[in-house]
């Protein structure tokens, strides 16, 4: 009889015991798929959102300004050779080595106006409405859907109304780029541009650096605290999974050599007898480690499984758009399958080690 017949033979009659082993490290398992998925959705979807809301670098003219200072305030500056950005400027931002991490280019081109007799920042971006006003323009300018103003002469219809934001975007008209280019009578002018980088794990500041060296006449900055705040976001609950995945695995690594050793312990005499009738040590050993290989695979299987059907219940309810779509990832699969064999097999080793060295004849006084 082959050494895994052995094996095969000693989980058929102890059922119950295997079945708590595999139960066991597939809950285990399934804990790690289920953090494991909800983790990198999570990640996605908030990435995905920050970088909707907000830039994380700052591109604007690159000037010589000489700030005068009396007394710890500041008097004024004066601006020597402005090097004023152009639309082509934020084309060139895609060619750079890691333009793969640049999610958004934002150009802009702000103007001072008169509107309706009252001084509002108008700013000319790229989209196709007519004109979207902010929360506070609305009020200020006495404006609603669909009503007309004229801007520099020329009429307009309001689209759309932001949504109080608390930010300098509620008093701001927006319009078209080309249109506001072409009403100040500034052809392929911008004020600015704003850049949002998917900075999951982007690297910012060579980011910063490649934009610097294509725009020499322009200066380029990494608005910090947005990136430190996504960065924290994203990674708090990637940190909490780890926890939780690390207790859980030695949870069910005790359950694993806990359940061996009591396997071992009852099955001294059957050990006994394999070792008198010239089994070696390393023949117990074996019987024993594919024993826990064989509950382990099956346990990996089955735990990425549940795991992946877990991680679809739980993610709408943890992501801002509510939806988590199926998809079968191979690569986790096989983590599964490693870890709890790993899991499995490590924990398995000491009892193994102890059934090889039991001594035939003790064992033999006992029959």
């Amino acid at each position: 009889m082959k050494l895994y017949n052995i094996s095969l033979n000693n989980l058929r009659r102890r059922k119950s015991k295997m079945l708590f082993l595999v139960l066991g490290l597939t809950i285990a398992v399934s804990t790690v798929v289920t953090l494991i998925t909800v983790a990198r959705i999570m990640n996605a979807d908030i990435a995905n959102k920050l970088d909707e809301f907000g830039a994380n670098i700052l591109i604007t003219p690159k000037s010589d300004d000489l700030s005068l200072n009396y007394g710890g305030m500041a008097v004024s500056g004066v601006a020597l050779d402005v090097k004023q950005l152009r639309t082509k400027d934020a084309q060139e931002i895609l060619t750079i080595e890691n333009s793969k991490n640049i999610r958004i280019i934002a150009p802009k081109l702000l103007n001072i106006t008169e509107v309706i007799d009252r001084t509002v920042l108008v700013v000319g971006v790229e989209f196709d409405q007519e004109a979207i006003i902010g929360a506070d323009a609305k009020k200020s300018l006495g404006l609603d859907l669909n009503q007309s103003f004229e801007i520099q002469g020329e009429s307009f219809t309001v689209a759309g109304v932001l949504e109080p934001t608390g930010s300098q975007d509620d008093g701001v008209v927006f319009i078209d780029l080309a249109e506001a280019q072409r009403l100040f009578g500034k052809p392929d002018e911008l004020s600015l541009v704003e850049v949002a980088a998917l900075c999951y794990d982007c690297p910012i500041e060579e980011i910063v650096r490649q934009t610097s060296e294509k725009l020499p006449g322009a200066k380029v900055v990494a608005i910090r605290q947005t990136i430190e705040s996504k960065m924290e976001a994203m990674h708090r609950f990637e940190h909490f999974s780890y926890g939780i995945s690390g207790v859980v695995l030695l949870v069910a690594a005790l359950i694993v050599i806990t359940n061996m050793m009591a396997s071992v312990n009852e099955r001294t005499r059957e050990i006994g007898i394999f070792r008198a009738i010239g089994f070696r040590q390393t023949h117990v050993m074996k019987i024993i480690l594919t024993e826990a290989f064989l509950t382990s695979f099956l346990s990996g299987v089955s735990g990425y499984f549940i795991g992946a059907g877990a991680a679809q219940l739980v993610t709408p309810l943890m992501t801002v758009n509510g939806t988590a779509g199926w998809s079968a990832d191979y690569a986790l699969f096989a983590f599964s399958i490693m870890l709890a064999v790993s899991v499995g097999l490590v924990s398995s080793i000491y009892p193994a080690y102890k059934a090889s060295r039991l001594d035939p004849t003790v064992a033999l006084k006992a029959l």
